[in-house]
């Protein structure tokens, strides 16, 4: 917009400067071919005199040498006429076609105009005055006269018109640019904000100061804005935070006294309770993930510490085992990771475990900075992927299994609190990959293909 804006307060400097320096160049063009024709046409007239007396004396000499001499001195040609048109004398390099001209001047009438001089040209003008007194035309005096002098003055002038319109502009863009900046500057601020708002700095606010005094209230509202956003944001998550937290006291005292009640049941309600508590649990479970969740969109979790990614992937290898399920790593050692990508592997092995029927391999790789957790189960399909990291999403085909539809949601508030990239992509032939770009990885770089 910065670039719009100069480019269009420019034309309009262009034209103004161009409205002011056009009109005064071909002015003084125009003045300075008048002037060349009263000088020129002084010197015809007194040639049209000495040739009238010449005709009237028959004798030609005093003109001749008059002639020659103007010749000489000025460049031009002069060229005399009787009244039948015959040449009577030339004098200089006579190059002009002149038969209209000689009939205007034999009819009476002298030259009134010339063509407007300009640095291109013309080279020479040609001016007629009739000779003769009163309506008696005795002749006709023809003089070309060479323009270089006119040329040369208009050529210095419009060169200082160009010179002036020149610097003119450079200032105006100048001041265009300067304005431009001016003008744009709270929408700068404002974009620098919204995207570091959309980068997860939700502290982030815009600072007026120069500008429009329009722009700068937009800024104003616009912080005020964000205030009210992240004050309802946070009162959100603190409810979350406190909900969550407030109903895992309950949750553990229910839990208790249900259990504190089984043997006092009767044989036939021993279904029922066990609904009971497979629901408590499974109500626990959100809860703790409500709460983490909370924590994890407040930043509490997300700090740079680190993690040992083999020693995290011992402790599931009894659960995968118990499940008849392989689970294979491919890490460098040691495979440090940052605590929230631990976390991230975490969750995306706990949802593999759930998936992949009996006799499937889940496959850990660190490599290149990305880590992948790929699995060879059911997986999902591209719509689905889609949707996944959105909160208490569950598949229509996965509704029996246990969970809150709250942990790929984790993962991805995890990725972006850490500045990490997480993807969901499809498994070869079939399956679900879980891939996390740690921060600082190069994408000319692109990480090793996980081997099933």
């Amino acid at each position: 917009m910065n670039s719009r804006l100069v480019i269009t307060f420019t034309t309009l400097i262009v034209f103004l400067v161009a409205a002011l320096a056009v009109p005064l160049g071909l002015a003084y063009a125009s003045h300075r071919t008048n002037r060349l024709l009263l000088d020129r046409r002084a010197d015809a007239t007194r040639f049209a005199e000495l040739a009238d007396q010449a005709a009237r004396d028959d004798d030609h000499a005093g003109l001749v040498s008059e002639v020659d001499r103007y010749a000489d001195l000025y460049g031009a040609a002069v060229r005399v006429r009787d009244r039948d048109g015959s040449v009577v004398l030339t004098a200089g390099r006579f190059e002009a076609d002149d038969r209209e001209a000689v009939r205007l001047a034999l009819s009476g009438r002298t030259t009134e105009d010339l063509p407007t001089v300009s640095p291109f040209g013309p080279a020479t003008v040609l001016l007629a005055e009739p000779a003769g007194r009163d309506a008696q035309v005795s002749g006709v005096v023809l003089l070309q006269a060479p323009t270089d002098r006119a040329r040369l003055d208009v050529s210095l002038v419009w060169g200082g018109l160009a010179l002036g319109a020149m610097v003119a502009l450079a200032y105006s863009v100048l001041a265009a640019r300067g304005l431009a900046r001016w003008i744009l500057r709270p929408v700068t601020e404002l974009d620098r904000t919204t995207r570091a708002i959309a980068q997860g700095r939700l502290d982030a606010r815009a600072h007026p100061g120069v500008g429009p005094s329009e722009l700068r209230r937009l800024e104003e509202r616009f912080n005020a804005m964000a205030d009210a956003v992240a004050g309802a944001m946070e009162r959100q998550r603190a409810f979350v935070a406190d909900a969550s937290h407030e109903l895992r006291t309950p949750l553990t005292v229910l839990g208790l006294r249900l259990e504190n009640l089984e043997p006092h049941l009767r044989r036939e309600g021993t279904a029922e309770f066990e609904e009971a508590m497979a629901e408590l649990d499974r109500l626990a479970l959100l809860v703790e993930d409500l709460l983490t969740l909370a924590r994890v969109e407040v930043g509490a979790g997300v700090e740079g510490r680190e993690a040992e990614l083999g020693t995290r992937l011992a402790a599931w290898r009894e659960v995968y085992a118990a499940k008849g399920v392989r689970l294979v790593a491919d890490l460098p050692e040691p495979a440090l990771v940052p605590e929230a990508a631990a976390r991230i592997a975490d969750i995306a092995l706990d949802n593999a475990q759930k998936f992949v029927p009996e006799g499937g391999t889940v496959t850990v790789t660190l490599a290149d900075g990305v880590l992948r957790v790929a699995d060879d189960g059911p997986g999902l399909s591209e719509e689905e992927r889609a949707q996944a990291p959105g909160r208490f999403w569950r598949s229509g085909a996965h509704a029996n299994v246990p969970g809150s539809g709250l942990g790929l949601a984790i993962a991805a508030e995890l990725a972006d609190a850490s500045g990490a990239a997480l993807r969901l992509l499809p498994a070869a032939p079939h399956g679900l990959t879980v891939e996390l770009r740690l921060p600082g990885h190069d994408p000319a770089h692109p990480p090793k293909q996980p081997q099933p």
